[in-house]
């Protein structure tokens, strides 16, 4: 099996490549008000959108795996581990995304300690970044209780406002030594 075809496994969950059946939940996911607030521009995004865009995307990247209960195969969301920069394989950016229903139950900690697993230990990953809003504290506690550290805040300018975007953005981080060590 190779590295993109490998199923990221935890206690709970399973990752793996995204196929064409997906789309209809991943429009679901990235068109839910709820889901998105904090994300990007802060609205859902159009089903059309996702459809040409985002599946294509992640059909293409071996670095974005949907995220399934191992036990039920419902379809909870995504992980994705992407290099930071082109062509840079040992620096890996850690962005997910779950649906409501999969809220508050450790999923995203537990998915996020799978992918920094996987790519420490089987991609050689050498650090991993994670950016969100400094508002977004239920994603700041999955960062930290994964393991990352916070790195700083910072302000940028984005063409759609975010309410809490006035507090900024965080950069959180972890290092291979840092995982191995914790």
């Amino acid at each position: 099996m190779t590295r993109s075809a490998t199923v990221v496994r935890s206690a709970r969950l399973a990752l793996r490549r995204f196929t064409a059946d997906d789309a209809e939940q991943l429009a679901a996911l990235h068109g839910d008000p709820d889901v998105m607030r904090l994300i990007d521009t802060g609205r859902p995004v159009p089903r059309a959108q996702v459809l040409a865009r985002t599946l294509p995307e992640f059909l293409a990247e071996p670095g974005v795996r949907a995220a399934e209960v191992a036990a039920t195969g419902e379809f909870i969301g995504w992980f994705a581990l992407r290099p930071t920069r082109p062509g840079q394989s040992d620096e890996a950016e850690l962005g997910y995304r779950l649906r409501r229903a999969a809220w508050g139950r450790g999923y995203a900690t537990e998915g996020a300690r799978a992918v920094l697993a996987y790519g420490f230990g089987e991609l050689g990953v050498r650090r991993v970044t994670a950016t969100t809003m400094t508002v977004n504290r239920g994603s700041r506690r999955v960062l930290e209780k994964a393991g990352l550290r916070y790195v700083r805040t910072f302000f940028e300018e984005w063409p759609d406002h975010i309410e809490g975007a006035e507090h900024g953005d965080v950069d959180y981080a972890l290092s291979r030594e840092e995982w191995a060590a914790g």
